[in-house]
């Protein structure tokens, strides 16, 4: 079986879809990207519950969802694909009914399978440090790539937080970046020194080029003098793992991870690193206990005298 996306969908269930987009676009400033994803996978369930007859939201049922489920599986999607289009669905039909066009969910009782918990890849803090000497400073770009990595391990930012910092946002006096975080909610991130420093030389950098139009309040610039992108800067940080030597690839995930891990192992409180990282929930910063407790456990078989396996 596969589902069909050709065949115009239903009018009703479209126009919920378009209201619901509206009403999320609204409330929770979600990127574009966010939004084509939601419409794309939205429209596909409307397209197969086309295929099964159905033209209104009240007239699907959990079967429905499970046809859908049992088609993403045959076609062979990953797991985490097939469960970002479950909740995707959920929330658009979550929605009808907390406007009032659906007096139950349609899938109340589907049992979703668990995603296998993946924990965070960080690196050794040699290995931290071998990465973040990486750039070649005696190329153009070498003082904005050892400020890049230097600010992203110093604040804990996301990639997208990191080309997305603007000057007035850098207070490096204070060692504070004001920073615009997913939902577009702002956070005070700590810069270190060794940060500022790499900061401050990249912008007193004679070849820092000259900011491009529309990018003068920019961090970062590439060659041309615009906003560095996320794209370039994921080649920037595999670039520097290479240089490092390092057995694994490192992603700006890869610190950002590594910044939590470290303050945890070092002995941080889950609440602040909850607070640095921007998570608005704690669950989601709990992941890295496992991170700290794997590594404790390491150190503890390796050093204690009656630790070894029997």
């Amino acid at each position: 079986m596969s589902t069909t996306t050709e065949i115009d969908p239903p009018a009703p269930l479209v126009r919920d879809l378009e209201r619901y987009l509206t009403q999320l676009t609204a409330g929770r400033s979600p990127s574009e990207h966010t939004l084509r994803a939601y419409r794309k996978d939205s429209l596909e369930f409307i397209g197969l519950l086309h295929t099964e007859g159905v033209q209104r939201a009240d007239d699907v049922r959990p079967a429905h969802f499970k046809l859908w489920l049992m088609d993403l599986d045959e076609r062979g999607l990953a797991r985490s694909s097939i469960q970002r289009k479950l909740s995707g669905a959920r929330s658009f039909f979550k929605f009808l009914v907390d406007e009032g066009t659906l007096e139950t969910h349609p899938a109340t009782g589907l049992r979703q399978r668990r995603q296998a918990r993946r924990l965070p890849g960080a690196l050794s803090e040699q290995e931290i440090s071998d990465l973040l000497e990486a750039p070649d400073l005696t190329r153009p770009t070498g003082a904005r790539d050892r400020a890049l990595l230097e600010l992203m391990y110093s604040a804990g930012t996301r990639a997208a937080e990191t080309v997305g910092l603007d000057l007035e946002e850098l207070d490096l006096a204070r060692g504070i970046a004001r920073v615009l975080g997913k939902g577009r909610k702002q956070r005070l991130a700590p810069v270190g020194s060794h940060a500022i420093r790499a900061l401050n030389t990249y912008l007193e950098d004679p070849h820092r080029p000259a900011p491009a139009p529309g990018s003068e309040t920019a961090v970062f610039l590439n060659l041309k003098g615009a906003r560095l992108t996320t794209r370039s800067l994921q080649r920037i940080v595999n670039q520097a793992s290479l240089r490092a030597g390092l057995k694994r690839r490192a992603t700006p995930h890869t610190l950002r991870h590594s910044f939590a891990t470290h303050l945890l192992d070092h002995g941080a409180d889950l609440r602040s690193v909850q607070e640095l990282l921007g998570h608005s929930n704690l669950v989601t910063t709990q992941i890295y206990t496992h991170v700290s407790l794997e590594r404790l456990r390491e150190v503890y078989e390796k050093s204690h005298p009656r630790a070894e396996k029997p």
